[in-house]
């Protein structure tokens, strides 16, 4: 599967494969996805990262011989460090292709960036060489210059009621409400100047006017504090979109990849109401499934029920995506793990009509013919 943005790739994921057995490529690519599909939830899955250019095409490259398949797996990321390791990890993790045993070991982690670098270093000695020759600027010049660059905008006062805030909330179109000053000084770190803080339990009579006058979204911590906020907000302002911090975290804490990332996800003030509607609502569901919720919650299971809610399989998650694609009759899926785009596709496709889970990925956009439950809806 391909993605149809550019990857910009700084590490290339190089691995090998020994299968017992006689396979094709998409046979690996299938496992590739279904095996590690929900492991570490959205911000970490293949099929969205592909989707958002942050990995490229997976490549596979097999050979077949005396009922052996051996091959390699190559994936161009322009994901962190951290973030490469781990999918290289779950990668190795992978240990069924189709019907067949598989081991995957990890060859190698290139960083293609490292010719590169080369080629800059030499660069800068010649840039630098041809600089020393013409009249250069004062090192007192210099330093103010590139400092000028990196400093932060300093926190303003804004409003009747004071409140902190950065420079452009007056010139900017739409504004960022925060919860404190120091969440307006992390925002300023990270270059976005039109935040204001509420600076208390109690929303200001600023940010309900500028509520009215501009388009606000709500930036909050992930936290009971945070929560109670936000029901403070959604009674006594018109902001239009509400964005959290991960859960137990602070905005003033958030790396900037983090806040982006937040304010990226930000979620229309309606389609939140909406939400919790659902999440208030009491579903009433058969016992089969209350009692597969019951028993399969910490496990990373699956089980496939019929029309009849008899139960038809029991399987890991990790094959769950797979085992659907080829099942027919399936009527209800019960599974301790996150219901994901690509499930509610292939849920969709083949008439499944419940899909039950864990939680439900925030990206996941409604589907017309199958209802999504989380394991809270159908506490029994």
């Amino acid at each position: 599967m391909g993605s149809s943005q550019t990857v910009t790739v700084k590490y290339v994921i190089r691995a090998k494969f020994d299968i017992d057995g006689v396979v094709e490529k998409p046979d690996v690519i299938g496992a590739v996805f279904g095996q590690t599909e929900g492991l570490f939830g959205t911000e970490l899955d293949l099929r969205e990262l592909q989707k958002s250019g942050r990995i490229g095409r997976i490549e596979i490259e097999l050979q077949s011989k005396q009922d052996k398949t051996t091959g390699t797996i190559t994936i161009p990321t322009s994901l962190d460090r951290v973030s490469t390791a781990i999918i290289a990890a779950s990668i190795e993790s992978i240990n069924r292709v189709g019907p067949c045993n598989a081991k995957v070991t990890l060859e190698k982690l290139e960083d293609i960036r490292d010719s590169r670098r080369r080629t800059i270093i030499d660069r800068a000695k010649n840039i630098l060489h041809e600089w020393t020759i013409e009249s250069m600027p004062s090192t007192e010049q210099v330093f103010r210059e590139v400092s000028e660059t990196l400093r932060v905008p300093e926190v303003v006062k804004y409003g009747p009621d004071e409140l902190s805030a950065g420079p452009n909330v007056d010139s900017a179109k739409d504004v960022i409400i925060v919860e404190g000053r120091a969440d307006v000084i992390n925002l300023l770190r990270c270059g976005i100047q039109n935040v204001v803080a509420l600076e208390g339990a109690k929303v200001p009579e600023t940010i309900i006017r500028l509520s009215k006058e501009k388009e606000c979204t709500a930036l909050l911590d992930g936290d009971r504090g945070g929560d109670l906020i936000l029901k403070e907000l959604l009674q006594v302002t018109d902001v239009k979109y509400i964005a959290r911090a991960p859960p137990g975290k602070e905005v003033e804490e958030l790396p900037s990849r983090e806040i982006f990332a937040a304010l990226q996800n930000k979620v229309p003030i309606e389609e939140f109401k909406a939400k919790k509607a659902r999440e208030r609502r009491k579903i009433l569901v058969p016992k089969q499934i209350v009692e597969a919720r019951k028993e399969l919650e910490g496990t990373l299971e699956a089980v496939l029920f019929n029309e009849k809610m008899e139960q038809i399989e029991r399987l890991p998650v990790s094959g769950l995506a797979e085992k659907l694609q080829q099942s027919e009759g399936v009527d209800t899926v019960v599974f301790d793990g996150v219901i994901t785009q690509r499930l509610v596709d292939i849920a969709n496709e083949k008439n499944v009509k419940f899909l039950v889970a864990a939680r439900v990925s925030d990206v996941v956009k409604q589907p017309l013919k199958v209802h999504l439950l989380t394991f809270a809806d159908v506490e029994g």
